[in-house]
């Protein structure tokens, strides 16, 4: 035998009621007993037109007509026609005692608990009958069956307590009255000793079944409902949560406590004792396996079963001096609380015994407050306890899972992993029962916590890494391009799944939060928002995303302004623009240190050398020991460009349009001729070396003539290099005399630090450096006569790119 309850949702209409019919028809049990419960929303509608009748508001007619429209709706939809006189003729009746109670309501300007069950009762009365005669319409072997007749409480209104004795006799004789297949009856409703309608509270239909399930000993109660299962987090927060096959009884409880609406705890607890299975089904995918629910599977599977939450809670804390080793403090209390009706959901004392932390409802926390400190207004006139503090807007995350507390590391893991992304933990609780461990956090935090906590336990080491990029002019439509290119790549070898979320160039910006798609991210963003960097900032922050990246692929100060605001709420930095690195050293430090404080990384690998690894092989040196004794480099892949380039057979004006034309060269190419470029540079690989040193330290041997330096546009820039041609020639032929060619050397010993243009003899490393290529030598305690040597492409917008995506990738590796 096999008992069967279907939800709200899977009987909120007629399409849905049909899909119930499918399922109960290919049942092989010799018989089956359906608990429904009201069509979808008819409880919320009953309850709502009660409270206005109650208050002689004449707009109760309005929704008692709604009612009355959806019965009567189904029925014709479902019954053929011949076969709906009876039918109507029984509901409309039963809708006119409906109306009855009601008008009975608005008369007296009231509603008892007595009434208020007698009305809403009518929810499951009416979908039971319906869906029974349905099914008999059908050809089904179904009769129904009148809760009230089987399920018997005591009086107390609202959430009436079950007779079990009574009750299961009751039931056992149905089964054996009724010789048909199926027994279709109504959940939720009762009737006292005396025949009184009762109710069984919240989660009512699930208790029928269980109650139900219990009395005929079932070999299995099917829950079925509107997803597929008990998942491992909330699906509508987190995308990748996923169905789970089994768990044991203890678990599903905790997740039920903690959230997981697809079963009321106390509906556990009648099956629990005879080991009879539950199992969680979709209406809407009955052939998806759904959820196992049996006794405890012994420590089998993963020891964290499922992460799960309640929303909309406060914690109160009564601390002070005068609680430390006084007996009776936690009894008075809990004790106040309790007198209350206000109930304790989380409990967290320190082993001081200087304050006691409660987990209660939000909307319990004025109340609290008040009696609390009433109750100890003694102690606290006399500063031996402090009022209560209350701290809402809060939520509990739970880690669920049998002999969780048995397993190693795993509370460090979960905190740690929190740590992270910058959720702040209020407080944690962890029972004895080994099956949970909960924290208090922020409700604004609960989307990002739930992902990250996920992610961690769930899904195979996948790690989201969640972009907001700005700038996506020739570097960042290059990086973005790789990002498309290598997504599955990355998947499936690195277990990295990057998304670009955000993303703005100086005209429009766009966001995304199941993650914009690349192939067709211009046309996409044309059409954005009108860019603006505060409300990108304050858009990130709103998302609150893990793992999240702020991209910088621009020249600008002031995005580069914005780098402390994301890594001091633990979002990791990577950027190209070399203004933070290079501008005054406390502003440079305080960027690292707060990387470290906030353990969001912050990298600029392509501020020397584009792609090349210069920094990062600098920092390993560093870190293993070695010591910088001098740093000599030709750091300018446009300056190499261009010297590569200019011969007494062109112009210097037309080598450096072009430079500036195939991207070699900031927009304003003077920052690269002026050398101001190459000094940043320096400046970086110095202060990474562990030397305190500004822009104005470095000696700058400019080639640029004066007038060049003080122009103060492109058009001018350019005009002024064709007046100095000829001083141009006359340095390309003196290194032409000598055997020599031109290069923008950078170098920095004993704490000094020059660029400037030289002369560079044959045989040395510089000489034959081609096209655009950067080379740095490294001279250090461990290779002090013959450098270590980084040679390669410094500068084009595919070698820039592939730089930052290679930044992303070590962060996506912490």
């Amino acid at each position: 035998m096999k008992v069967l309850k279907f939800g709200g949702t899977s009987v909120a209409n007629a399409n849905n009621i049909s899909l119930v019919k499918n399922i109960i028809a290919n049942q092989q049990s010799d018989k089956t007993i359906v608990v429904v419960s009201a069509l979808g929303g008819i409880t919320d509608l009953l309850l709502r037109t009660a409270a206005l009748a109650s208050i002689q508001d004449i707009s109760y007619k309005t929704f008692l007509k709604e009612i009355e429209d959806r019965h009567l709706t189904t029925i014709k939809e479902l019954i053929p026609i011949h076969s709906q006189s009876k039918i109507l003729s029984k509901v409309k009746s039963e809708l006119n005692t409906l109306e009855t109670l009601l008008e009975g309501a608005f008369l007296i300007g009231e509603i008892t608990p007595k009434l208020s069950d007698k009305i809403v009762s009518y929810g499951e009365l009416l979908s039971s009958y319906i869906i029974s005669e349905y099914f008999i319409a059908e050809g089904i072997d179904a009769a129904y069956v009148d809760s009230r007749q089987l399920i018997k409480t005591n009086s107390i209104h609202g959430k009436a307590t079950v007779n079990f004795q009574l009750t299961n006799s009751n039931c056992n004789t149905a089964v054996k009255e009724h010789n048909q297949k199926v027994l279709v009856m109504g959940g939720f409703i009762a009737s006292s000793v005396s025949g009184i309608s009762t109710t069984l509270g919240r989660g009512g239909s699930d208790y029928t079944a269980a109650i139900v399930a219990n009395a005929v000993d079932a070999e299995i109660l099917e829950i079925w409902t509107d997803v597929s299962g008990m998942y491992t987090a909330n699906p509508k927060l987190v995308k990748q949560a996923m169905s789970i096959p089994h768990i044991s009884y203890e678990e599903a409880m905790e997740l039920s406590h903690f959230g997981a609406k697809v079963l009321y705890p106390p509906t556990i607890q009648p099956v629990l004792s005879k080991g009879i299975s539950i199992v969680i089904k979709n209406t809407f995918k009955p052939e998806d396996p759904g959820t196992l629910i049996t006794k405890n599977k012994n420590g089998k599977g993963k020891t964290v079963r499922g992460i799960s939450h309640v929303e909309d809670i406060a914690l109160l804390s009564l601390e002070g001096p005068g609680m430390v080793g006084i007996p009776g403090i936690s009894k008075r209390f809990f004790e106040v609380l309790s007198n209350a009706d206000i109930s304790v959901v989380l409990i967290t004392q320190a082993s001081s015994e200087h304050s006691i932390c409660v987990g209660i409802s939000n909307q319990d926390t004025e109340l609290a407050i008040a009696i609390i400190n009433e109750a100890f207004d003694f102690e606290i006139s006399r500063g031996k306890i402090k009022s209560v503090i209350a701290e809402k807007d809060l939520t509990i995350i739970a880690l669920i899972g049998d002999n969780m507390k048995s397993h190693q590391g795993l509370s460090g893991k979960m905190f740690s992993t929190l740590g992270r992304n910058n959720v702040n933990i209020r407080a944690i609780a962890q029972g004895a029962s080994e099956r949970n461990i909960s924290a208090v956090i922020l409700k604004s935090d609960v989307k990002k916590a739930l992902n990250t906590l996920h992610e961690e336990f769930f899904e195979e080491n996948i790690k989201q890494l969640n972009l907001f990029v700005m700038g996506v002019g020739n570097v960042g439509a290059k990086f973005l391009d790789q990002i498309q290119q290598q997504k599955k790549y990355l998947k499936e070898k690195l277990k990295l799944n990057i998304r670009v979320i955000g993303m703005s160039n100086s005209r429009t910006m766009i966001f995304d939060e199941d993650g914009i798609s690349l192939k067709n991210w211009v046309d996409t963003l044309a059409s954005g928002e009108k860019a603006d960097k505060a409300l990108f900032y304050d858009k990130v922050m709103k998302l609150n995303y893990r793992n999240s990246i702020f991209v910088d692929n621009t020249a600008s100060e002031i995005v580069s302004n914005t780098y402390h605001s994301y890594l001091q709420n633990s979002i990791s930095v990577v950027t190209c623009n070399k203004i933070a690195c290079s501008s005054k050293f406390s502003n440079y430090q305080e960027l690292k240190d707060l990387a470290r404080k906030y353990n969001a990384p912050f990298l600029f690998e392509t501020n020397v050398g584009a792609g090349l690894p210069i920094i990062d092989t600098l920092k390993h040196l560093v870190a293993s020991g070695d010591k910088i004794l001098k740093i000599q480099a030709v750091l300018s892949g446009s300056l190499n460009f261009v010297f590569n380039n200019f011969n007494d057979s062109t112009t210097f004006h037309d080598v450096v349009k072009q430079a500036q034309q195939e991207g070699y060269t900031e927009p304003d190419p003077k920052i690269d001729l002026s050398g101001v470029d190459v000094m940043r540079k320096i400046l970086i690989l110095a202060r990474e070396s562990g030397n305190v040193l500004d822009i104005e330290d470095i000696e700058n041997h400019s080639f640029l003539p004066e007038a060049s330096l003080q122009t103060d546009n492109n058009e001018d820039f350019f005009r002024s290099l064709q007046d100095y041609e000829a001083s141009f020639q006359e340095m390309y032929q003196k290194a032409v005399a000598e055997n020599s060619k031109l290069k923008y050397v950078a170098q920095f010993e004993d704490g000094k630090a020059s660029v400037g243009l030289q002369r560079i003899p044959k045989g040395h490393d510089f000489y034959n450096l081609e096209g655009s290529d950067n080379i740095v030598l490294f001279y250090t305690e461990r290779y002090p006569n013959q450098p270590m040597i980084i040679k390669g492409a410094g500068a084009g917008a595919d070698v820039t790119a592939s730089g930052i995506f290679a930044d992303i990738i070590r962060i996506g590796n912490f």
